[in-house]
């Protein structure tokens, strides 16, 4: 009982230091000039239906990582330099998935093939795709299908800089898809990726990798 208890604890610190890998395409336009020795910025105030506090929540975390880059925020829009706006957006791409599953097997199925009896030939494969096994009621019983719906939610972040003039600086959108539901979960990755490498090539294409913590 006690190594038991000793390998239960051992998994469970192995789970908790899992983290979840955030992958993002993230495409960069910029003319950024070589010297910019006044960085204060504002950020573009929405319309009044798009000024929402989650909006105004990833306006914030988009200011720690300029704060990370010399950037200082305007005590007003008269005294700023930038202008800085954040689009953000989130689509629900629900998806129906049909699965195979024995009711009288209660573990997983595996891609396989066997032969049982007097070399009798039963193949069966994966619930997780290809065909459903076959009826055999000396042996599983009836496969039966099973409908479920899996999300997939397609976010884009997209970050601009510009001069309080309307000159065009920096132009980046980070694309991200995952069964992961909570946008304010995954949004503090994507905005470390809008930043990384900045203000990198113009008309880059990358992807970047982050952990979420």
């Amino acid at each position: 009982m006690k190594s038991l208890a000793i390998l239960v604890a051992a998994a469970s610190l192995l789970l908790s230091g899992c983290a979840t890998t955030i992958r993002s395409d993230v495409t960069t336009f910029q003319a950024w000039p070589a010297s910019l020795p006044e960085k204060s910025y504002v950020f573009d105030q929405p319309r009044s239906p798009d000024d929402t506090l989650e909006l105004r929540t990833y306006q914030a975390m988009v200011g720690q990582e300029l704060a990370k880059l010399g950037f200082t925020p305007a005590a007003d829009g008269n005294s700023a330099k930038l202008k800085v706006g954040v689009f953000v957006s989130t689509i629900d791409r629900p998806v129906r998935v049909l699965e195979a599953y024995d009711p009288f097997w209660t573990g997983p199925y595996l891609t396989s093939s066997y032969y049982y009896g007097r070399g009798f030939y039963r193949p069966y494969y994966s619930r997780w795709g290809g065909y459903s096994p076959f009826y055999d009621p000396f042996f599983y019983g009836p496969s039966t299908l099973r409908e479920t719906i899996r999300h997939s939610y397609e976010r884009q972040l997209r970050v601009a800089i510009n001069t309080v003039a309307g000159q065009k600086l920096y132009d980046v959108t980070v694309q991200n898809t995952s069964r992961k539901q909570s946008t304010p979960q995954i949004m503090p990755a994507l905005v470390q990726s809008a930043f990384t490498g900045f203000p990198a090539q113009n008309g880059q294409v990358r992807q970047v990798e982050l952990e979420l913590k």
